[in-house]
């Protein structure tokens, strides 16, 4: 007999027989689901975040511009590229895009921030860096290491996040 023609027929089969509908739970999350996660869900915004770093130290750098002004650009172009690629999955999955923003705000917002903060100052602490010319050594391994320490002391952020269903855990809906 059809389960679906059972259950429609006897409404309370469905409580007689609780272990054919087990299947429809969600076990809790491990501690390694949850860091995997977070690490996927780091590695996402620092792609973002280092695409629009990468891009706005090459456009300050370049451009001769004052440190500050390095720093802003890089900051506005991480959170916009960041943004963009959350929302580029949300809105394939025919989220609105009003909508998308405020899923792509609120999965990657205090991410990105804690990223930024991170990698930046690095940027700045290193002596020379952010003086250095696009063509010195200097320069990418101060943002390669900063964008690694960025990756690694935003994972634990992102892993309690989303241990509390914040972050990126609104997003996976989407995908």
């Amino acid at each position: 007999m059809d389960h679906s023609v059972h259950t429609q027929q006897n409404p309370a089969h469905q409580s007689e027989h609780p272990e054919h509908h087990a299947h429809h739970t969600h076990p809790a999350p491990t501690a390694a689901t949850t860091w995997r996660a977070a690490a996927q869900a780091t590695l996402h915004c620092l792609t973002g975040c280092a695409i629009g770093e990468v891009l706005g130290m090459i456009i300050g750098t370049a451009a001769g511009l004052h440190n500050a002004a390095t720093v802003v650009i890089s900051i506005a172009l991480a959170f916009v590229f960041g943004y963009a690629l959350t929302m580029r999955g949300v809105l394939r999955a025919g989220v609105p895009l009003r909508q998308a923003l405020k899923i792509a705000l609120a999965a990657d917002t205090v991410s990105i921030l804690v990223m930024e903060l991170i990698d930046n100052t690095v940027m700045v602490a290193v002596p020379g860096a952010m003086d250095a010319g696009l063509a010195q050594p200097l320069f990418w391994a101060s943002l390669a290491f900063s964008l690694l320490l960025a990756f690694l002391l935003t994972t634990p952020v992102n892993r309690w996040m989303i241990g509390r269903g914040k972050g990126h855990a609104v997003v996976h809906a989407y995908h």
